[in-house]
This record gives structure tokens, sequence and C-alpha cells, in this order.
């Protein structure tokens, strides 16, 4: 893990785009120092904790979860879709080790990032681990990696100098991606490059889970030191974007940017990494 020092950083923005989600004001937080994991939890780290635990992904119990359609075998049973994201297939048998359903595996992707982890999967992850959930603000303070008013965690730009930076979507979503970035899914943990802080992949390749349930104005008048979130919701803020965003629908994958879901939710661009409270030396 790596050591961040925490104090004073700007956090939020004034982009309009997606109003409901509540991304601003721009406001100065403080936050205590913290530890953090510098790659999201792959698929080899979460193996390791169903091994030692038998634990039981809420996708496993639940029997299915949301697939990407372009991901499902042309000969593949017909599936029920997202009335409002129709790209998203209801598929039994995907998770965590089936992500694109039981026909798949885990071949060459133990160092990619788990996915089809709920809330409360990675949870207990972090429980098992003696780790926690970042705060929103710890996960966007360290995903700015220093530097304060940018839209990325490496500057304005999403593609400076024609060179990729994160795993995102290129060309026409849903349809075409001409994956220019060299992934058409999840792209190994350690993929691209470090921030200011030496962190990986905080936006881009999945969207990665928060402690603080999600509201759109608690924040306005909230906390400004080490804030939390509200003490109570219906969904978790997540974080970071994925594979699948694309500024024609979804420009999340800024470091300011939030959405939610409910804690028993899972995708196959869903993930998590994990912090830890600094302890000094009395």
């Amino acid at each position: 893990m790596l050591r961040l020092e925490g104090g004073d950083f700007l956090m939020g923005s004034d982009d309009a785009t997606f109003p409901s989600d509540g991304e601003g004001p721009v406001r100065r937080i403080t936050l205590e120092p913290f530890w953090i994991d510098p790659y999201a939890v792959s698929n080899e780290q979460f193996a390791a904790f169903i091994s030692a635990t038998d634990y039981r992904t809420e996708a496993e119990s639940f029997g299915w979860s949301y697939v990407f359609y372009q991901f499902l075998p042309p000969n593949h049973p017909p599936t029920q879709g997202v009335a409002s994201a129709p790209w998203w297939r209801q598929v039994f048998g995907a998770d965590w080790q089936h992500p694109e359903g039981p026909q798949s595996g885990l071949k060459d992707r133990q160092n990619h990032p788990v996915v089809h982890v709920s809330w409360n999967d990675a949870v207990a992850y972090a429980n098992w681990a003696g780790k926690r959930l970042p705060t929103e603000a710890e996960w966007e303070y360290a995903a700015r990696g220093g530097l304060e008013g940018q839209t990325y965690p490496w500057g304005k730009r999403l593609v400076p100098n024609k060179k990729h930076h994160c795993n995102s979507w290129q060309g026409t979503f849903p349809t075409n991606n001409t994956t220019k970035d060299g992934f058409t899914s999840t792209a190994p943990v350690d993929s691209f490059y470090d921030n200011g802080y030496g962190l990986y992949n905080m936006v881009g390749n999945t969207w990665e889970w928060c402690s603080d349930w999600f509201s759109p104005t608690y924040h306005v008048n909230g906390p400004r030191d080490n804030p939390a979130g509200p003490p109570s919701g219906e969904a978790k803020v997540t974080k970071g974007g994925s594979y699948l965003c694309h500024a024609s629908y979804c420009n999340r994958y800024r470091v300011a940017a939030r959405t939610q879901n409910t804690p028993d939710s899972s995708t196959g661009h869903m993930g998590f990494r994990l912090v830890k409270d600094v302890i000094e030396d009395s």
C-alpha cells in the first residue's frame, strides 16, 4: 500500500453534464493521512479470499449478473435487458469467475480487476484483508494525484499527445469499439501510467465502490473535514468510470464524476480498491 499524507484539496467540479449526480460545488476538503492500494483488487487476490473463507458472492447467490451484450456468443440464449440501458443483459451464470457467463473463465485474467462484485462483497473482502473501502473524498483525493482542478489524473486532455492513459470506449457507443487503447473489456490492474501518487487506473477500466451512501445534495453544506457521506441512503457511490465510458454517453471517467448503485448490484464493469487508516506511533 502507498501512504498518502492527506491535507487540503479541491473536490468536485462545475461540470454540468449530469446535474443529478451532484458533482458540485467545488469545495475545499481536509483529509487525514491514509494508506491506499496502488491497484484495484485483482481476480487472483479475490480468489485467495474465496479460498480462505468459502465466501459466496451475491451474483453467485442470485444466480446471475449483468453482462455487456457484445460479450455474449452468437448462440447465447435470449436475455433480458435493462430498459434504460439495453446493452446490459441479465446473464444467468455470470459471476466473478465467469465474467461473460458460464462459457467464460479467468484464463489469462488473473491480473485483471475482479468484477461482478457488489458493495457487500467488497466490504466482506475488505474485512478479511484488514482494510476498508475508501470514502468518496479519499478516493477523489487519491485519483487527482496531487493535481488541482484537472479533469483526469494526468491533466485536462483525455488523450494527450495521442497516448491513451486509461481503458475506455473509442468509436461509437454502444455499437463500435475501435479499441485504440488496446482493450475491449478489462485491462490488467497495472496497465497504462500511474498518477502523481503512484496509483494505476483510477479512471477507466472498472468503476470502484466507495463507502459513502449516495446523495446529490448532502455534500453541498456537508462536513469539510474527513467527510464520509450521509448517514443513510439507498445506493452507494461509485467512482472512476469504466472501459465502457465514452464522451457521447457516460462521460464519467473524470476524477470528479460520480454515480450510484445499490449495495447488492453487480456488473461486468464494477470493481474496487481498498484503503487503511494510518496508525501513528505514540
